[in-house]
């Protein structure tokens, strides 16, 4: 059991910190089982998927079931940014990160049960594309795919390098370049050829794995810091021997088991939880492409509910997998993990600000023997991998889809493959330069950090995309400058507060009072409003949105029959308020179309040459002998639902919301 006394330490470097390579051969065994099963999936699925269509690429064939996708929702969502970051902000202040966790139980059913009946009966691939078709013109469309590449780029790629940097130096002391590169290669590759069907089927598997190694260590946990009453106990006497006399600094909050805090003088007041959290969940669970990505790739309107549902009941895990973790990871090693002293955090972790990124880390290679310490080296990739991938692919279909068909009218499907796959690439070359300006980067609390920005930059989205579903006078003009304007407000707060950080416990606050008093919980709620202003106010006094850009591409609208002149445009015709394709096969496939002379003088690839296009996912036929052809729209699927199976849906629906109001209550 935990020790109430606090251990004494000299300013010196920790041993144990910076370990150097302490696998065993069973560790090393658990990793090589781990990779081959991966691979085998990935193959697996390649096998099962048609890759060689847009549909088929981009959206898994629209034929996925409910379980897949919500443990791919919950894959994409917890990356090692989740593992590292979520346990050291839980080791730094207690369970209150918690809120963003159960905030996403229930806006991921908003997902399927608010938004995604509008993205399926508007026929959409992408979140950009959406907007276009509901407000006309392009700006907004190519503005916003810019946005989510730069969001991708510079938030959730950086956050998940740097988190899997921290975790590779504290548990192997390798080369992180190395490291890194050999991930990146490994999951490109299943990227590249398997499309969105092999991402999803790994992210199942990497979510097995993750819960298994995850739940384990947190078994470990518990009994080596006594049980659950240990950590109430324990926590708030977690003080560091060494830190800056007459200061708050290294001393647990006394609010560190309370989701709802002080609404003034505490990191997380209780009516920004209550609201100005909620707006960048909704960007995040509603309207980014990684996640929705993966719900339009389900077979119907229930399956995709099912896995909105699945990812839900998922989401309570967190708090048992990384917060509790993190907090007994601080009362095991409070010298450490809870460093005060500037100078000691420098040795402890190189990092001056604080050391609470190093929790998880430190429980794994303190706590688990041999063995299992290769099975959380496995957890640690999969979260790594499972959240690179989706957000590969995605980014991969925005570029295609939203840029490169905006560039070229024209391009073929066959085009559009080969774009898709060279933009993966290209991503991975981006995320290794990339790796320099994440190690320097200041550390300290990395879930706090992502959560700050994403208050800054996703709130003018939201209310876009919620007016756009939501009220019929919503125009293009109202729309763009709405994002334009609250984006820019975004980016100055943003600004400010790189300007001028947090201080330190033992520092003055001489910040600017508008920074220093007005809380990025708080800021959320008022730049959604001033977006919401903006776009009502230029949407009033500017001419109203056609009948078209309403039509099937609203709440109020959505199940409106698709009109004859739209249905020959895109070769499409309506059977149950539902698009199909007059050249798809029953089981969802798109029919070749072959010309006689053509196929007749279509040459015949060598054996080498079959193999690597069979490994892209590309298939050699007539089409390219063709003129380029402008893509099909997506399939749209039926709304229509069998009446059983949503009364099931809809009854699981009331317990994940009542179980999200009891945790609530319970911490609050």
């Amino acid at each position: 059991m935990a020790s109430t006394e606090i251990p004494s330490v000299s300013p010196t470097p920790m041993e144990g910190t910076f370990r150097p390579n302490t696998l065993s051969a069973a560790d090393i065994a658990v990793l090589v089982v781990y990779f081959i099963l991966i691979l085998a999936v990935g193959v697996w699925s390649m096998w099962k998927t048609k890759r060689s269509t847009v549909n088929g690429y981009f959206l898994a064939g629209k034929n996925m079931s409910w379980w897949p996708v919500g443990t791919s929702l919950f894959a994409s969502n917890v990356g090692s940014g989740h593992f590292i970051g979520l346990a050291g902000s839980a080791a730094a202040a207690g369970i209150g990160p918690t809120a963003y966790e159960w905030n996403g139980m229930v806006v991921v059913l908003l997902l399927g049960w608010v938004f995604l009946p509008i993205y399926i009966a508007s026929g959409v691939t992408t979140m950009p594309e959406y907007l276009q078709k509901r407000f006309g013109g392009k700006r907004i469309q190519i503005f916003l795919a810019i946005l989510y590449l730069f969001i991708y780029i510079f938030t959730k790629i950086s956050v998940d390098m740097y988190a899997g940097a921290v975790f590779i130096q504290q548990a192997l002391g390798w080369n992180i370049y190395l490291a890194v590169i050999l991930l990146l290669v490994i999951t490109a590759l299943y990227t590249v050829a398997g499309g969105l069907a092999a991402v999803i089927y790994t992210d199942a598997a990497q979510t097995v794995i993750m819960l298994t190694g995850a739940l384990t260590l947190m078994s470990f946990s518990f009994v080596e810091v006594g049980g659950w009453q240990a950590i109430f106990d324990g926590y708030s006497n977690a003080i560091p021997s060494i830190r800056v006399p007459n200061t708050t600094c290294g001393i647990p909050r006394e609010d560190a088991f309370h989701i709802f805090r002080d609404p003034v003088t505490s990191d997380f007041p209780w009516p920004g939880v209550l609201l100005g959290m909620t707006m960048p969940s909704i960007w995040y669970w509603c309207t980014d492409q990684v996640i929705v990505q993966r719900s339009l790739a389900a077979k119907n309107l229930l399956h995709a509910k099912g896995g909105s549902l699945l990812a839900s009941y998922l989401k309570i895990l967190p708090f048992f997998m990384m917060v509790l973790p993190g907090m007994i990871s601080r009362i095991l090693f409070p010298d450490e993990v809870g460093c005060a002293d500037p100078k000691v955090c420098e040795q402890v972790c190189g990092n001056s600000v604080g050391c609470s990124d190093i929790a998880y880390a430190k429980l794994v290679m303190e706590l688990l023997p041999k063995g299992l310490r290769g099975l959380m080296m496995a957890v640690m990739i999969a979260a790594l991998m499972s959240s690179l991938t989706s957000i590969f692919n995605s980014s991969s279909t925005l570029f295609t889809m939203d840029l490169w068909r905006y560039l070229r009218h024209a391009a073929s499907e066959w085009e559009l493959m080969i774009v898709g796959r060279v933009f993966v690439l290209i991503l991975v070359v981006v995320s290794v330069l990339w790796i320099p300006l994440v190690q320097a980067s200041q550390g300290g609390q990395l879930f706090m950090y992502l959560q700050s920005i994403s208050n800054y930059l996703q709130p003018p989205i939201s209310v876009v995309f919620i007016a756009g579903c939501f009220w019929k006078r919503t125009n293009e003009k109202g729309a763009f400058w709405g994002l334009v304007l609250g984006l820019l407000i975004g980016v100055v707060r943003m600004i400010l507060d790189f300007i001028y950080p947090l201080p330190q416990c033992y520092e003055t606050d001489t910040r600017p009072e508008i920074i220093k008093y007005v809380h990025y919980l708080y800021f959320s709620i008022i730049l959604s409003l001033f977006t919401l202003v903006v776009v009502v106010c230029v949407s009033l006094a500017t001419e109203k949105p056609t009948e078209e850009q309403l039509s099937r591409l609203m709440w109020s609208t959505r199940f409106d029959p698709v009109k004859r002149t739209e249905a020959k445009e895109t070769g499409t015709f309506n059977i149950d308020n539902g698009l199909h394709h007059e050249n798809e096969k029953s089981d969802g496939s798109v029919r070749e179309h072959t010309n006689g002379s053509n196929a007749q003088h279509a040459e015949t690839p060598s054996k080498l040459k079959s193999m690597l296009l069979w490994l892209c996912g590309m298939e050699l036929n007539s089409e390219r002998e063709q003129p380029p052809t402008p893509p099909p729209e997506a399939v749209v699927s039926s709304l229509e639902e069998e009446p059983y199976l949503r009364h099931v849906v809809n009854a699981n629906l009331i317990v994940c919301l009542s179980v999200t109001v009891f945790l609530f209550a319970f911490w609050a």
